[in-house]
């Protein structure tokens, strides 16, 4: 498909509520305007499009928030380059991109220097590349990469345990994502990540007056009935 078609095929699929959502609250210093169009739907329309690296990057140029998701969902993991993701990262529009860039299974997590780049990007100075680094790490938690093993997560669990309360909200955020993935990884993990878990209690997230989003309770995921007989707890 070419980036007129894939416009237009967004525009087909406005969400007027979602529309109006964007412009109340999503749109602020944003530079974006959306055709508010949900992430379920928007990886439907990534599923029906298809893997397109020169497209991915076309539709990361324009100004439209659903077409830069769907770029970030179509890019090719295999020629996504550490150049472009250190790149696309600074024009996040102040982390509005974040979540879906380094998370929501996005292409990002499954390129094979990505593990390599979160570690890099822990250490950033930059809240927003802090923010992508604990959400490629909980991608990634589902999966084996290499160097990722429980001795590095471990200690990663401490260091989000020791670190999340004097973090930037947002990576806050990211960091007790991170913390369930490793959680649910197995028995050891679980126990490690539960106790700091229960150690860190509540998060506090603001999600904004007209959000009913609620921070996420890491200790209810890792001591569901599902998990504990998926791991035999």
């Amino acid at each position: 498909m070419k980036k007129t078609e894939v416009i237009k095929l967004l525009k087909e699929h406005t969400n007027p509520r979602g529309v109006e959502n964007w412009n109340k609250c999503g749109a602020k210093g944003s530079g974006l305007k959306s055709f508010g169009i949900g992430l379920t739907q928007l990886r439907k329309l990534a599923k029906q499009i298809g893997r397109d690296h020169r497209l991915a990057l076309e539709l990361w140029k324009s100004n439209v928030y659903d077409a830069k998701v769907i770029g970030l969902l179509i890019d090719d993991p295999k020629q996504v380059t550490r150049a472009q993701a250190e790149q696309q990262v600074e024009q996040l529009q102040g982390g509005y991109l974040a979540h879906v860039f380094a998370s929501c299974d996005a292409t990002l997590a499954k390129a094979p220097f990505a593990f390599d780049l979160a570690c890099d990007w822990m250490e950033s100075d930059d809240p927003v590349r802090r923010r992508c680094a604990y959400g490629l790490i909980y991608e990634l938690s589902k999966k084996n990469p290499k160097g990722m093993d429980d001795e590095f997560l471990l200690v990663l669990i401490d260091r989000i345990k020791n670190h999340i309360k004097g973090e930037d909200m947002w990576v806050r955020e990211s960091m007790n994502t991170a913390l369930m993935g490793i959680g649910k990884r197995n028995k050891k993990l679980n126990k490690a990540a539960l106790r700091a878990a229960k150690a860190i209690g509540p998060v506090d997230i603001d999600y904004g007056d007209d959000n009913a989003c609620e921070p996420l309770d890491v200790v209810k995921h890792l001591t569901s009935d599902h998990l504990k007989k998926k791991l035999d707890l």
